[in-house]
């Protein structure tokens, strides 16, 4: 007998058998499922946050009191470290020698804006600026201008609005010049910016910049802790503009020779090294939970074509008698557990992939497909039908024609 004509009569059994087969298929399809689930998920997390962190891009660093992602409890000695100040990033910016871009954002409010009659709800955040922000932070003007010198300088009430914002409260109108009062605060809109998308569900277009100046003088907080983004002119210059930006801060914040920084320095890389960290230790997870329920499926197609021998045991005693090898009996069981994980293993690929895409739809990214461990999984699937299947595919082939037709 051909593995052809094999085939057909594992597709006829298993046929014959649905209720069987269905409940041997479900332990595959959820082992498969959530390896699948897991990773297609983690793979759409990592693409998204990719995406997200090239506002730093290869000529740019940030310098903070604490790391800008901390995964698991913080150190007391980093919570402890004192705020980087306005004052010192001055001093900071005066003191550099390459050729670098300072800037700085600092979130000073949460409040509705309010133009007219109109008003948006009470959750846009009020960002204090400089001048240099566009480019350090890798957003577009739309229309009208953006913060000079002289408007920080002088902390003029001036504000650049979000296109959320400018949508909403100017659906028909131009914004330009228009003046609107931002938590109890009235100033001028000089610019109105491109959309910028949200990172982590949060909408990076619902806010409103002012200058940074502005912000010390109506919300007060002269000694707020503020971020640094540092712009290279020159990429080449990247490592030479860290070692002495590392070096002015510590002589700017008094850190004594041999002691720790009591700040940090990102950059793109660095991030990116963080969240591999996180999604390599969630893909783990998830391929540990799948590869445990995969084993637990092996066992339990083990178990099912054991049964399916001993139900059986006449029809292989009737086949051996007229002419059935070992080889024959022993494919077709084989087949039929092979049919059986393949079938499984691509129902837990397609459901799995469809569900762990569901978090790109959630964050409106692009979706992705992890092929490499659709392969790994069909490979996987392959070896647990050849593992699992293939005892009691050996012990029917071993039976003896006489005593199988004397069985009952």
């Amino acid at each position: 007998m051909g593995i052809l004509e094999a085939a057909r009569m594992s597709v006829a059994s298993l046929r014959d058998h649905k209720v069987r087969s269905a409940l041997t298929l479900l332990g595959m399809v959820i082992g498969v499922f959530a390896i699948i689930v897991s990773v297609t998920a983690v793979q759409v997390i990592d693409v998204y946050f990719k995406d997200r962190l090239q506002f730093l891009g290869s000529s740019t660093f940030s310098i903070s009191k604490t790391s800008m992602v901390q995964m698991g409890r913080s150190d007391r000695s980093k919570r402890n470290r004192p705020n980087i100040t306005f004052d010192q990033i001055e001093r900071f910016r005066d003191a550099m020698s390459v050729p670098v871009t300072v800037s700085v954002m600092e979130m000073f409010s949460i409040g509705k804006v309010v133009y007219s009659d109109r008003e948006t709800e009470p959750s846009v955040m009020v960002m204090g600026v400089d001048q240099h922000m566009l480019g350090n932070y890798s957003y577009e003007l739309d229309f009208g201008r953006f913060f000079t010198s002289d408007d920080v300088q002088y902390a003029r009430p001036s504000c650049v609005l979000g296109s959320e914002i400018a949508e909403e409260i100017f659906e028909t109108e131009n914004a330009i010049g228009k003046v609107v009062r931002v938590s109890g605060m009235r100033c001028e809109v000089v610019g109105v910016l491109k959309k910028k998308g949200s990172f982590l569900g949060f909408s990076q277009d619902n806010r409103v910049y002012i200058p940074i100046t502005r912000g010390f003088t109506v919300f007060g907080g002269t000694n707020r802790d503020i971020g640094i983004s540092v712009r290279v002119n020159n990429p080449v210059l990247i490592n030479a503009a860290k070692e002495e930006a590392t070096g002015h801060m510590r002589v700017i914040r008094k850190v004594e020779p041999g002691e720790d920084n009591n700040f940090e320095i990102s950059t793109n890389d660095s991030l990116q090294s963080i969240f591999d960290a996180f999604t390599g230790t969630l893909t783990a997870g998830g391929a540990g939970i799948g590869l445990i329920s995969l084993l637990a499926a092996g066992i339990g197609i083990m178990n099912i074509m054991l049964v399916s021998v001993t139900e059986r045991t006449r029809e292989i005693g009737i086949r051996k008698s007229v002419g059935a090898r070992r080889r024959d009996i022993m494919h077709q069981f084989l087949l039929e557990a092979f049919f059986l994980c393949q079938i499984g293993g691509l129902i837990g690929i397609a459901l799995g992939a469809l569900l762990g895409n569901g978090v790109a739809i959630y964050f409106d990214i692009s979706a992705t497909f992890p092929t490499n461990w659709a392969i790994g999984a069909v490979v996987m699937v392959t070896v647990i039908a050849l593992v699992f299947g293939g005892y009691p595919a050996f012990k029917a082939a071993r039976l003896s024609p006489i005593d199988s037709l004397r069985f009952e």
